[in-house]
């Protein structure tokens, strides 16, 4: 059965350079992030590859959500996913920060649902 996914229009995911434009998918057995512009590296033989940025994490290896703000800065918001190896992910620019963190959660509940069956 196909896993249909909620997309999410233009969020931001943050590293540890900067933040990285693109799109937040969310399904009912993970969530996964592609950047709007591929980054460009060297490949060992030289060559220049380029590639989006993807981060998928599995739903049932999340171990909470935190929603958050700029206390200066209300309209600033953030979903902050920890994952069960304490990785912490951040995702900010929401054209709809509520819908956004509305989906993430009723896809956790219906994955927790799923494994009490």
């Amino acid at each position: 059965m196909e896993d249909p996914y909620t997309t999410i229009k233009v969020t931001k995911f943050t590293t540890s350079f900067s933040p990285i434009t693109g799109l937040l998918f969310i399904s009912t057995e993970k969530i996964a992030f592609c950047s709007e512009r591929s980054l460009t590296f060297t490949s060992p033989n030289g060559n220049l590859v380029r590639t989006p940025n993807k981060v998928i994490i599995p739903l049932k290896k999340i171990k909470r959500v935190n929603p958050s703000e700029n206390m200066n800065k209300p309209t600033q918001t953030y979903i902050q996913i920890v994952t069960v190896d304490d990785f912490d992910f951040w995702f900010m620019g929401f054209v709809s920060y509520q819908k956004a963190f509305k989906y993430l959660q009723q896809s956790i509940t219906q994955l927790s649902m799923k494994f009490k069956l």
